[in-house]
């Protein structure tokens, strides 16, 4: 009896530990084009909308977005979930993808809640229930350019920003900025959010402007790869294009402030930013590319996102070459001497054939056929 007990304590624990990992890992939103649909329409299902997926998945479905086949690891149960989300057309891909993993954001309900206020039905949500890294496996770099949304514009990476772009930020963002002409940088940035309550930080405190400092940065690097895409175009062959990075801003107001309060209108103010990108985006790539966000519960210390892109060696065509043996020397002679000459042989008999074409008939008799140009009655 004893046994039987510690079985289902054991079941019921098991089930709570999971059930607690995924309140508490993350989550995952893929944003659709709202020009050309890539995803799968929402389900009437609660259950379905509320389905899990691990990081290796969300890899796979970058990778299928992409336009390249998914990963031959990947299990038949992960596919059903990339089915599940993805429109199964092959022929009907993006090629580009944009992807942020936004640091932090341990409350993962007010993640969906905002991203549910700003995108509606073009966003698909799944539970995030692994923290570990994961993999993009691209076919090589040749095929896709990855644009990373991390990297300054400049050789110094501690490029300062100015305050005319964080003027330039609060206005494309519908709020203001003050300045102060006696002490640079301590300004104060108010801007109306759409819950109805305002974000006001503070210039002069270092977690208000690191949040700032990274919406400028990220704001950067979405410009400059809309530049390279616009680069691209008309070329003769176009990779597909991957855009990816992290966002550290709301760790930061985190740290500082708590889950509550600031934080969680800093996640409502990324989101706004979010949008009006995506809205950008979609301009540039003329509704060809898919968004997918990554809120991670348990963020990693390191610079690079979750999902690491990683290129796989793919085998070219051999074509038949000599080699230091005699013997296979000689064989490959032989068979060029037999091509060679079946090559020439056959490019005389169609010249001769030509020649006497056209001289027989250069040379025909001006009658008129009396076969061709008469009726003929066959009794």
């Amino acid at each position: 009896m004893d046994l039987r007990h510690s079985f289902f304590l054991l079941i019921a624990l098991s089930l709570f530990l999971q059930q607690f990992t995924v309140d508490g890992s993350g989550s995952v939103f893929f944003l659709d084009s709202p020009i050309h649909q890539y995803l799968r329409p929402p389900s009437s299902d609660a259950v379905s909308e509320t389905e899990s997926m691990v990081l290796p998945e969300v890899g796979a479905a970058v990778s299928v977005l992409l336009g390249f086949a998914p990963p031959s690891t990947l299990s038949a149960a992960s596919s059903s979930k990339l089915n599940e989300v993805l429109i199964p057309n092959p022929f009907h891909r993006p090629r580009a993808v944009f992807m942020l993993d936004v640091r932090g954001a341990e409350g993962s309900q007010v993640m969906v809640q905002s991203a549910n206020a700003f995108f509606g039905t073009t966003l698909r949500s799944r539970d995030l229930i692994e923290s570990t890294k994961a993999d993009i496996q691209l076919p090589g770099e040749d095929e896709v350019l990855v644009v990373s949304l991390n990297e300054p514009l400049s050789a110094d990476a501690d490029m300062e920003v100015t305050e005319k772009e964080i003027s330039d930020l609060a206005f494309w963002l519908g709020g203001t900025y003050v300045a102060k002409a006696l002490e640079p940088m301590t300004g104060e940035f108010s801007i109306p959010l759409e819950s109805g309550a305002s974000l006001d930080l503070h210039m002069s405190k270092k977690a208000d402007r690191e949040f700032i400092e990274s919406l400028v940065s990220l704001i950067r690097n979405i410009r400059r790869a809309m530049d390279m895409h616009q680069d691209l175009y008309g070329s003769m062959k176009k990779p597909a294009e991957l855009l990816t990075g992290s966002f550290d801003g709301i760790k930061v107001l985190e740290e500082e402030y708590g889950t509550e309060g600031v934080a969680k209108q800093g996640v409502e103010l990324l989101f706004t930013s979010i949008s009006k990108i995506f809205d950008s985006l979609q301009s540039v790539y003329k509704g060809q590319i898919v968004g997918v966000i990554l809120s991670n519960g348990t963020p990693s210390q390191e610079s690079e996102t979750v999902l690491n892109v990683m290129f796989t060696s793919h085998t070219s065509a051999r074509w038949l070459e000599e080699t230091t043996g005699s013997s296979n020397s000689t064989i490959v002679a032989e068979v060029l001497l037999v091509r060679r000459t079946l090559a020439w042989f056959t490019g005389i008999i169609l010249l001769v054939a030509t020649i006497m074409g056209i001289y027989f008939l250069m040379n025909m008799p001006i009658t008129r056929d009396t076969l061709l140009y008469s009726n003929v009655k066959l009794d």
